[in-house]
């Protein structure tokens, strides 16, 4: 899936293997080599929040991964939730959830 596609146009777009790049070990592919070139000079901006993992297992005190189809950007960042139940208890209470993934991701993440 295309992370920048994602973020910027809320549809979830494939990536084509031709056009990647590697970034903190993993390889991220994109639709287009403007996407490529926008995620380059800033991946952080693009790269799921919690690598990937669901921000509500992970409130939960569990890791996850995230499924791309199960999107959500909040305050222009992407999360990837693990179901379309996770994703309706994320959008409904985004603070709580985020605040307590946060502080789960802190001693999970390794």
């Amino acid at each position: 899936m295309d992370a920048v596609s994602l973020r910027d146009t809320g549809r979830p777009v494939g990536g084509d293997p031709a056009i990647s790049t590697h970034w903190k070990g993993q390889e991220w592919r994109f639709a287009n080599e403007a996407n490529r070139a926008t995620f380059e000079a800033n991946p952080r901006v693009y790269a799921p929040a919690f690598k990937g993992n669901c921000p509500v297992a992970l409130s939960g005190g569990q890791r996850q991964p995230g499924q791309p189809d199960q999107f959500v950007v909040i305050n222009h960042t992407l999360y990837l939730t693990s179901s379309p139940a996770a994703r309706r208890r994320l959008n409904d209470d985004p603070a709580g959830v985020l605040k307590k993934a946060t502080a789960n991701w802190k001693r999970l993440r390794q």
